[in-house]
C-alpha cells in the first residue's frame, strides 16, 4: 500500500490534473490517503507529483 498526501493546492490546475486527483480520494490540502499499489496508481501519482507526496511505501503482507 502506497499512502499519498495532498501537498499543493488544486486552485488553478487543469481539469485533467484535479480529476486524477479526485480520483485517487484527495480532496482537501493535507489530506493523506492509502491506495494499492499498482501500476496504475504510480501512473496517478506520476502525473500529479508536484501536488502530492509520498508518505510511505509498505508491503501489502505488512497491512492488517
Amino acid at each position: 500500500m502506497i499512502t499519498v498526501r495532498l501537498v499543493r493546492s488544486m486552485i488553478g490546475r487543469p481539469e485533467k490534473h484535479r480529476a486524477v486527483l479526485r480520483g485517487m480520494g484527495l480532496r482537501r490540502m493535507q489530506q493523506t490517503v492509502t491506495l494499492p499499489d499498482t501500476p496504475q496508481t504510480h501512473g496517478m501519482i506520476q502525473k500529479v507529483s508536484h501536488l502530492v507526496r509520498v508518505e510511505s511505501s509498505e508491503t501489502a503482507g505488512d497491512a492488517v
